[in-house]
C-alpha cells in the first residue's frame, strides 16, 4: 500500500470510529455509572473485540483471494456497495436530526464490564460485515501477501478505534451532557457519510 492509501486509511478509520454509535453509547454509559475507571474497560473490551473481528475477516478473506479472484471482486463489489448503503443512511441520519445519543443512567453493578465488552463487539454481526466490507477496499494483490496486509490494516483499525473509544471514556459523558451534543453527532455523521460514499468510489473508479 503506497503511503497516500495508508493516509486514507487512517483518516477514514479514525472519521468513522469517532462517530457516535453503539459501542459509544455502551462507553458513555458505563462512564457515567461506574466513572472513568469502568468506561475505560469497556472501551478495552470492545477493542479484543475488534481484534477477534479482524483474524476472522484475515482467515475469510485470504481464503477467497487465494481460490478466486473473480470471487474476490465480487465480494470487493459488494463491500463497495454496503459502503455507499452506510454513506447514505448516515446522510439521512444527520438530514433527519436522528443521531442524538441519549444515555440511560442504570443502578445495576457492572463488574464485568471488560467481559461484556467483548462480547458486545463479537457478537455484532454488523461490525463483522463492516470489517468483510472496509478492508478489502485497501487491498493490493500486486504489492505483497493479501493476508499480511487483511491483518495489518486490521491492527490498525483496531488500535486506532479502541483509541477513539478511550477518548470517549474519557471526555464522552461531558461532550453528550451539553446542549450541543446533537449538532456534534448530526456532524460526524455527515463527514462520515461522505467519506464512505467516497471510499466506494475509489473502488469503482481505480484499475483492476
Amino acid at each position: 500500500m503506497d503511503l497516500n492509501s495508508l493516509l486514507l486509511f487512517v483518516v477514514a478509520c479514525l472519521a468513522i470510529n469517532m462517530i457516535p454509535g453503539p459501542d459509544v453509547i455502551y462507553i458513555v454509559s458505563n462512564t457515567m455509572k461506574g466513572k472513568m475507571a469502568s468506561g475505560m474497560k469497556a472501551a478495552i473490551g470492545l477493542g479484543v473485540g475488534y481484534f477477534v473481528h479482524t483474524l476472522a475477516a484475515c482467515l475469510g478473506l485470504s481464503a477467497i483471494i487465494l481460490s478466486s479472484a473473480l470471487a474476490f471482486s465480487v465480494v470487493k463489489w459488494l463491500g463497495a456497495a454496503y459502503l455507499v448503503y452506510l454513506g447514505v443512511q448516515s446522510l439521512l441520519s444527520m438530514w433527519r436530526g436522528g443521531s442524538k445519543i441519549v444515555v440511560h443512567e442504570s443502578t445495576e453493578s457492572n463488574k464485568n464490564v471488560f467481559v461484556q465488552g467483548v462480547i458486545v463487539s463479537v457478537l455484532n454481526p454488523k461490525v463483522a460485515l463492516f470489517f468483510l466490507s472496509f478492508l478489502p477496499q485497501f487491498i493490493d494483490t500486486s504489492t505483497g501477501t493479501a493476508s499480511m496486509q487483511l491483518l495489518m490494516l486490521g491492527l490498525l483499525f483496531s488500535a486506532l478505534a479502541t483509541v477513539c473509544n478511550v477518548l470517549y471514556a474519557s471526555v464522552g459523558s461531558w461532550v453528550f451532557s451539553r446542549p450541543n451534543s446533537q449538532r456534534y453527532s448530526r456532524t460526524l455523521k455527515g463527514v462520515s457519510g461522505v467519506l464512505l460514499i467516497g471510499l466506494a468510489g475509489k473502488v469503482a473508479f481505480s484499475e483492476r
